[in-house]
């Protein structure tokens, strides 16, 4: 029997239960969105860990890796920056104690922000949901070569949407202490045998380019920043993140997750982009090389020792799963509270709300899937992906929290330019119309700019927010 089949469907067994025994649970609408606001430090940080390493890490920062060494660390410095600021925001952002985002950019500023909040979370996180579903379907067809990559990302997708309407908030984040314990051990593991396999990492080094393992690799430093810049941001301003913090205990439980948070993504994708260097000194050339997205899973398939690879492969299959049950989830969320219940049916019972929020859920995983059918480029898709909602919503968000002169005016200019920017930025006439040197530039800069230059210019000539709009932002005692 295929010792991959048979780990891969003990974990689809595995969360399933988890869901199922969650579903007892979920009685109300805040049971649902934020497990009842009584999730402790352990299972947040393995929750907000596996929310956040998905595909974007394990396929599209393997890629890089496997094509350039270290410097595919920048992706990930980025991220661990945004955390040392997280842990002043999440007392803050329980205190606050809503539902979504949204929630948020309505109770600071006004409805119009609200209303571009719920689209910019809509076309960004149903883009990263859609590359998870590329990564299960990659690693099914590397384990099944029956199936076929894009069958793999039809099948990865029904897992995704039953799993995460079962439950909502509670099932995601008790399925992801199983996922984040079996992924950090699994891949720790492997790095030193991984190692020894190559021949020692003096072998490693050898096989490879020098560039590989300097900082800078062969990027310039702006390169460097335009992987840095976009992952600091998003996980300045993630919603997914947020609503975690919104689901805890207490404000000083979403501090302390912070820390843990912390250790573990700077271990695992350090440990991540380890293996992939590691990969390609294995395996330079054949299948791999001209897929590299797969190269995480192929050297667990192929390099390790069976049982070692299969779990490995397992646990890189089930982050994926669940980054987009959490990347799925919180759009439902947002159409959920901030349309249908804000909008629609706001005296809706609580049965009603979960019927809907159950809904949402099918038909976001289905347009999530629809995008991914077309997507060549995980690691393109990623960063793209992330400079919408880091220059439309980022600035905006931490501006809630710490600077009292933004204003309601300011925050809708902001996120306008921002998200018209990056959706704009690579059309024809941006390279037709402007000097090569800023044309051939990410979006992540010049949409930044524009929204931190539309938040500060406007909110300086506006009259500046109330004192009752400023007094749930204040820092938490």
């Amino acid at each position: 029997m295929n010792v991959y089949a048979v780990v891969l469907g003990i974990i689809v067994v595995v969360l399933l239960g988890v869901s199922v025994a969650r579903v007892s649970k979920v009685k109300t609408k805040a049971d649902y969105l934020v497990a009842g606001r009584s999730l402790p430090v352990y299972v947040l940080v393995f929750t907000l860990l596996s929310s956040w390493i998905g595909s974007g890490s394990l396929l599209g920062g393997a890629e890089n890796a496997y094509k350039h060494g270290f410097v595919a660390l920048w992706q990930g410095a980025g991220g661990w920056t945004g955390l040392l600021l997280i842990y002043f925001i999440a007392p803050r952002a329980r205190k606050f104690a809503q539902y979504t985002i949204p929630d948020l950019l309505e109770a600071r500023y006004n409805q119009t922000a609200r209303v571009l909040g719920v689209i910019a979370v809509l076309f960004t996180y149903t883009a990263i949901t859609s590359y998870q579903f590329i990564g299960g379907g990659d690693i099914l067809h590397l384990i099944f070569p029956d199936i076929s990559a894009k069958l793999g990302q039809f099948i990865i997708a029904g897992f995704v949407i039953v799993f995460t309407a079962i439950a909502g908030m509670s099932s995601v984040a008790y399925m992801d202490v199983a996922i984040g314990l079996l992924a950090t051990i699994s891949l720790m593991v492997a790095l030193p045998l991984l190692t020894h396999i190559a021949g020692g990492w003096g072998a490693v080094m050898t096989a490879l380019p020098a560039s590989h393992f300097r900082p800078l690799g062969d990027y310039t430093a702006m390169q460097a920043a335009e992987l840095f810049l976009p992952s600091c941001l998003l996980m300045l301003g993630n919603q997914s993140m947020y609503q975690k913090f919104f689901s805890a205990k207490t404000a000083k439980d979403a501090a302390r997750a912070v820390i843990g948070w912390f250790i573990g993504i700077v271990i695992l994708e350090s440990v991540i982009v380890a293996i992939a260097v590691v990969g390609s000194a294995i395996f330079p050339g054949g299948e791999v090389h001209d897929r590299p997205r797969e190269i995480l899973a192929y050297t667990g398939m192929h390099a390790l020792p069976r049982l070692l690879g299969a779990i490995m492969v397992g646990a890189i299959f089930a982050k994926v799963i669940s980054t987009a049950n959490n990347y799925l989830f919180s759009p439902a969320t947002n159409l959920v509270n901030d349309v249908f219940v804000r909008y629609m049916e706001p005296d809706a019972s609580n049965k009603r709300i979960l019927i809907v929020s159950r809904l949402m859920v099918v038909l976001l995983g289905c347009w999530s899937l629809w995008q991914s059918v077309g997507i060549q480029s995980v690691l393109k898709m990623s960063l793209h992906a992330y400079t919408i909602y880091s220059a439309a919503l980022t600035p905006v968000i931490l501006a809630a929290f710490f600077w009292k002169r933004a204003t309601a005016a300011g925050a809708v200019a902001s996120i306008a330019a921002g998200t018209f920017v990056t959706v704009f930025w690579d059309f024809s006439f941006v390279h037709t119309h402007l000097p090569g040197v800023v044309a051939d530039r990410d979006a992540i800069f010049p949409a930044l700019v524009a929204s931190l230059v539309c938040l500060g210019v406007v909110s300086v000539l506006t009259e500046k927010p109330s004192e009752a709009q400023l007094a749930p932002f204040a820092e938490a005692a």
